[in-house]
This record gives structure tokens, sequence and C-alpha cells, in this order.
């Protein structure tokens, strides 16, 4: 297995395939291209980025290129099915609590005060209209959207459709998501380690995963304080603020690397009773939570990834 790695959309981007690095080398650089190419598209730090074009547009129809206009319909789709536990227009919400810039830049200095209390608002993503024949996105007046996971779940597969031109097996991981295709020579599975939300140099699990996508979603990344509030970057759409979880991070698994950064993210937010319930709603999906005592849980059906050495 070959590796390529380098810093992209705030996180490090991790390559993975099977051949001689000469074979790869041109399959890891239209990588490295494209996440460029796709970070300049959908990052909410770029203020020309396409996103902030269309958060600009916000009461009017706007024109989106083809990937926008794709992402933004698959988020709709995650939307719904995680009855709006998932929901990508609480950028004002996230700025409110204090992350206003990229995060390298929220380590050098202070979050701003929060502004004066004010009675929450749910945004009306779901009223977010998409014209698929001209190809245009409609958001209402103020809604503002940041696709900064689900992004980084789309790019990472798509980037490894692109690489499987160069390699029968191989992998993409943008931070907590993971495409992956294919399988290593002489495996049934790919061996993923998990990563103890609690320490990041310690392994909390190693799972056992077909080809599909591996999502993680956890309150303990990025972290600050607000005022004497410590804050995290996970919102629960109900509240607009950081999510009272009772878990420190939910790992999902299923084929879809947009649907499992959406569920992550959903799954962390709900109560353990509702998880079981919203997960039964794609078919094959399997989650894997980590206490804050460093204890797994997940449905019976999740213990079919964990992986025990024999």
């Amino acid at each position: 297995m070959e590796y390529d790695q380098f810093s992209a959309m705030n996180t490090t981007v991790l390559v993975a395939a099977e051949g001689s690095a000469e074979s790869l080398r041109p399959g890891f650089e239209t990588v490295r291209r494209y996440v460029a190419e796709s970070e300049r598209r959908f990052s909410r730090f770029l203020e020309e980025s396409e996103l902030n074009l269309l958060n600009r547009a916000s009461g009017q129809w706007f024109q989106a290129s083809p990937e926008l206009f794709g992402l933004v319909q698959e988020a709709q789709t995650w939307h719904h099915l995680t009855s709006g536990l998932f929901d990508p227009s609480l950028l004002g919400a996230i700025r409110q609590v204090g992350y206003d810039r990229s995060l390298p830049d929220r380590r050098l200095r202070p979050a701003p005060p929060a502004g004066p209390p004010v009675k929450w608002t749910r945004p009306r993503f779901e009223e977010t209209l998409v014209d698929p024949d001209q190809q245009r996105i409609f958001l209402p007046r103020g809604v503002q959207m940041d696709l900064g996971g689900i992004a980084k779940g789309w790019i990472a597969a798509r980037a490894t459709e692109m690489l499987s031109n160069f390699s029968d097996s191989c992998a993409v991981s943008a931070g907590g998501d993971m495409a992956l295709q294919g399988l290593p020579k002489g495996r049934t599975a790919w061996q993923v380690s998990l990563e103890d939300p609690r320490d990041p140099h310690r392994v909390a699990v190693v799972l056992s995963v077909r080809p599909g996508a591996l999502a993680t979603s956890s309150v303990t990344k990025r972290r600050w304080v607000q005022g004497d509030q410590p804050r995290h970057h996970i919102l629960d759409p109900r509240s607009g603020l950081p999510a009272e979880s009772e878990w420190l991070s939910v790992t999902v698994w299923t084929e879809s690397a947009t649907g499992a950064e959406a569920f992550a993210k959903a799954l962390l937010i709900a109560s353990p009773e509702e998880a079981t319930s919203l997960s039964g709603r794609v078919e094959g999906l399997r989650f894997i939570a980590i206490r804050k005592d460093g204890t797994l849980w997940g449905s019976s059906r999740s213990q079919e990834i964990l992986y025990v050495p024999t």
C-alpha cells in the first residue's frame, strides 16, 4: 500500500492505494488537484467560494455548478431522513457561538463574546428549493449554509473514484470522513483504526468494514471557550447551541459517504433511544458510539464491524 498525505479543508487528507509508487503518482496528483478545487468551491472560510456566493444570494434563485447543485440535493435527502437533526443551514448559529473563522485561527484568539440572548428560530432549510431543469438553488431569505462536513464526505468519495482508475484498492480520508473502494489483496474487509476521542494517540477499537464509507463526528475535536462557556462545533438544530450528547463520538459505516457524515452528526445529537430507530432508516447502516468512560455502544448488528483478531 502506498500513501500520500497533505493538508486541505482545515484537516489532514490521507490517500492510500495499492500499486507501485510510479504508477500511483499521477493518481495522487489528480486527487490533490481535485481536493484543492473542491475546497475553493465549498469552503465557508473563502470569501469568493461558490458556497458563499450562494449564501449571499439567499432570497433569490442562484445558478449553481453541477457539484454544488448535487451536494445540496443530497443534503436535502439526509435532512429529511434524519428528521432535521442533520441541518446544514446552521451557519448563523455556529458563528453566534464563536466558530467564526478557520480552526487554526480559532486556536490563536479567544472567541468573540456571545451576542445578546435571542429566541432561537430554527433555520428553514426544508424550504430550500432546487430546480433540476435549470440547475438553480433558492435559499429562503436569511438562510446560510455550512456544508463543511458533508462536503468532505462528498469530496472523499469522488476522489476515491478518481483514484480507482489507477488502483483496484484505494481509500481517501479527509479528517473524519473516509471512502473505501475495492479490497486490499488477500483481505475480505478493510481494517480501520478508530481514534479514542479522549486521547488522539490511542486506538479505541479497530473496525472491519466492506467498501463504502466511514464518518466520525466528535464533540472533542473543535472546542473553544466563549466567555465562560465551553463550546464545540456540533450544534443541535433544535436549540442552536452545542449538542449535549451522552457520547464523545459516533462513527457510521454505510455505502454513501454523504449519508455516513449526515448520520454521524444526527446520531451524536440524538438520544440513545432515538439513535437505534433513526439508524434503521438506512439499509445496512452500522454505527459505533463511544461513551464518556470509553465504553462502546451501538445496535446489535454494529458488532459485525468490530474487528477481533484471531
